[in-house]
């Protein structure tokens, strides 16, 4: 931020949720979606993480064979729910990931889209129970595992502590995990809004902030303001990477791309376009539509996309996301630069 330009990047999402919701589970298939990817130009991957609240292969899992297929690309969560997991396994498998991706991770992490669908999900796992407060509970319990992490991460150092005691966790001997491939581990983005709070923590706590909001001028506010409470908090320029998670559905006939898009929407979430869109950002319509409202997000200081295709066949869009929506994208961020 700041003095620091950080690299524009824009990255897609690779179709887990679309095969679960298909029944399709074939790995040469997402190994193809990145390969192809790869040759494209975009610049990173992400997969997103549930068990049975919006079901697909596990990311971790994932993200090690695409990290074989692939060499540039950065491979991240979007995002990866800590509370489905252990912390003290977490950490060994994204030190384990970290590995087999050359260090090209980054963890996306979220307390889980709000709704019942995310209470039962972690309860069935026996995670600690949220109370009255609902996702104030749960961004703590998320703040004080990757406060784990990232004791655990840097444990091996002269001096760093060895042990982690918390509210809902205690861990001891965490010098014994796997160490990372980087020193502090990969870096840790907060996908969240725009509440003051959220802020706070994205400033002190994380290392990218991974916004949907659904429109570039409040993503042009709150950056600036998750730009001024980096400031306070001592951190040093470019070091919070503002990040956009935007779904799009490219076509020429706009009707035609809102009706995909609606149907794609009631799969994976049980919600309609309207619904969601009134909380995320959405595109759809013609490609030249889409790319000047991405483009909006990057003159707002977006720095890195990370694009979900609304489509239950997301590669039939990809050539036409990169050659249009991407290249409108780079083209706005070097105008800008």
């Amino acid at each position: 931020m700041g003095a620091a330009r950080q690299p524009f990047r824009v990255g897609v999402l690779l179709p887990t949720r679309e095969q679960a919701i298909l029944g399709e589970y074939g790995v040469s298939a997402l190994l193809d979606f990145a390969r192809r990817a790869e040759a494209l130009g975009f610049d990173s991957l992400w997969t997103g993480d549930s068990l049975i609240a919006r079901p697909r292969l596990d990311p971790l899992v994932v993200l090690s064979a695409v990290g074989t297929a692939t060499r540039r690309l950065l491979l991240g969560t979007a995002t990866l729910a800590p509370a489905l997991r252990h912390p003290l396994v977490a950490a060994s498998m994204v030190s384990s990931l970290d590995h087999v991706s050359s260090g090209r991770l980054v963890i996306g992490v979220g307390p889980g889209f709000p709704g019942p669908e995310t209470d039962e999900e972690t309860a069935a796992v026996g995670a600690p129970a949220v109370d009255g407060a609902g996702q104030a509970t749960r961004a703590e319990l998320l703040d004080e595992t990757t406060a784990l992490w990232r004791t655990a991460w840097s444990s091996s150092r002269p001096g760093a502590p060895h042990r982690f005691t918390g509210r809902h966790w205690q861990a001891d001997g965490l010098d014994r995990l796997v160490r990372p491939a980087a020193p502090d581990g990969p870096p840790l983005w907060l996908a969240a809004d725009d509440t003051a709070p959220v802020l706070e923590r994205t400033a002190r706590l994380y290392d990218g902030w991974l916004s949907f909001l659904t429109s570039a001028e409040a993503y042009g506010r709150a950056r600036r303001r998750l730009e001024d409470l980096c400031r306070r908090a001592g951190r040093r320029p470019g070091a919070v990477t503002p990040a956009l998670y935007l779904t799009v559905t490219p076509g020429p006939d706009e009707r035609r791309a809102r009706v995909e898009l609606d149907d794609y929407l009631e799969h994976c979430h049980g919600r309609t376009l309207e619904q969601m869109a009134a909380v995320q950002a959405c595109a759809w319509g013609p490609s030249e539509h889409c790319a000047q409202r991405l483009a909006d997000y990057v003159r707002a200081g977006a720095r890195h996309i990370v694009l979900r295709i609304g489509s239950l066949r997301p590669e039939t869009h990809l050539r036409e996301i990169a050659d249009v929506l991407m290249s409108t994208a780079r083209h706005t961020d070097q105008e800008s630069a």
